[in-house]
């Protein structure tokens, strides 16, 4: 399981897991619980990829957000790995 700390959003970190480029668990700690759990939902069995391009530049506010929180999180993986 990796951990992300966020920047600018309500919610702390995001656990994320992959396994062959595919996202498998999500988990943001913190933020409005109903859309970090439907966002979480929707990105497990897609790849880093489109789960990126999907998310990357999402507001809401301090010019960041949530889900792009999460995009920059498998960007910085991504890098790792």
């Amino acid at each position: 399981m990796e951990t992300y700390k966020t920047f600018g959003t309500c919610s702390r970190s995001i656990n994320f897991e992959v396994k062959d480029n595919i996202i498998t668990a999500v988990n943001f700690n913190g933020g409005c619980m109903g859309n970090t759990q439907g966002v979480a939902k929707l990105c497990i069995g897609r790849s880093v990829d489109e789960v990126i391009s999907i998310l990357e530049g999402i507001q809401c506010r301090n010019g960041t957000s949530c889900p792009d929180q999460l995009a920059k999180a498998l960007k910085e993986y991504k890098e790792k790995h």
